[in-house]
């Protein structure tokens, strides 16, 4: 039988009001979905705030590597998703191509013992775990910067996973040499070696597009994510994670224009007037935007039937190590 919207969010708040559960919801969902969550944020936020939760079930809108990265923090918990849904950027890497690019170091005379490798979130938790086991950690866009900061401390250099501009724009902060893997430059002079994975939501901001919003908009801010192509990000105002881009245009003048560089159900969402999306393309991430109210109703369906659709399951020693991972991040 095919519900309503309105029919279905009545549903769910009926489940939401009978299960042990609590829902979890990305910023990057669907105006309808992101509505039902009890908790909502970015991703690294979600788990951390999970942990606390004393629900039997966590439900998490989002996206693949959001939900291993609950599972990991609370082994404990039960973790299902209304939609299976895969970040791409995780996608890019695997422990297999993981691997692959230690050997590639190796073999331009970089030991292992002087790699440090640093990976994103953006990760699945196969990723996570090997480059804990390595010795290294896990950063956010947020924190990427203390991250790298302080693992240089140890004079190695920085294998930095999936994402080549996130790594490369923290190296152009602090003023470091960067690279990525199989441009051809030589990997034993720069500080920041990068996988050349990307978001390919990201990819669609353009300095024409910044070009554009200045002239027909004179005084108007640029603000974008660091997972945007560096050229981006130079020509920007403000560069900030998902929760510093929420702060940053919070704190403007409401009738201060600015145009911002990230998915759309986000820029959306920000503030009334004055908040532009920085492309002629809808920005709109089309995995984060797979997960539906009626996904979200048969999950808890599933639920109170006591056959749960979707469950995240992650192996005893991948859990163990990724977590370890995670945790590195969090002691910083």
């Amino acid at each position: 039988m095919q519900y309503t919207d309105k029919e279905l969010r009545q549903k769910i708040n009926e489940y939401k009001q009978k299960l042990s559960v609590t829902i979890v919801a990305h910023f990057y969902q669907r105006d309808e979905v992101f509505e039902m969550g009890d908790i909502t944020g970015d991703s690294l936020e979600l788990a951390m705030r999970t942990q606390a939760d004393d629900a039997d079930y966590v439900v998490f809108c989002g996206v693949g590597f959001m939900g291993q990265s609950v599972k990991v923090l609370s082994p404990k918990k039960r973790v299902v998703m209304p939609k299976l849904a895969c970040c791409a950027m995780a996608t890019m890497i695997d422990g297999f191509m993981y691997e692959n690019a230690v050997n590639i170091l190796n073999e331009a005379g970089i030991s292992n013992e002087n790699i440090l490798p640093i990976t994103y979130i953006n990760s699945n938790a196969e990723v996570k775990a090997k480059v804990a086991q390595m010795g290294g950690l896990v950063c956010t866009s947020s924190n990427a910067k203390k991250i790298i900061t302080n693992a240089l401390k140890e004079g190695k250099k920085i294998l930095f996973v999936p994402d080549r501009c996130l790594g490369q724009n923290i190296a152009n902060q602090m003023n470091l040499k960067s690279c990525v893997i199989g441009d051809g430059s030589d990997l034993k002079e720069s500080d920041v070696i990068c996988f050349n994975g990307f978001c390919s939501v990201h990819q669609l901001f353009s300095v024409d597009d910044i070009n554009f919003y200045r002239k027909k908009f004179p005084g108007i801010l640029i603000a974008t994510h660091p997972e945007c192509d560096p050229a981006i990000c130079d020509a920007s105002d403000f560069v900030g994670s998902t929760s510093q881009l929420i702060k940053f245009i919070k704190d403007l003048d409401p009738e201060q224009k600015v145009a911002v560089g990230t998915e759309f159900n986000l820029v959306n969402r920000l503030r009334p007037k004055n908040t532009y999306v920085l492309s002629s393309t809808k920005p709109e991430c089309p995995t984060m935007n797979e997960t539906t109210l009626q996904d979200l109703y048969d999950v808890l369906k599933s639920i109170d039937e006591g056959e749960p659709l979707n469950e995240i399951k992650v192996d005893e020693k991948t859990q163990k190590w990724a977590k370890i991972g995670l945790e590195r991040m969090l002691a910083l």
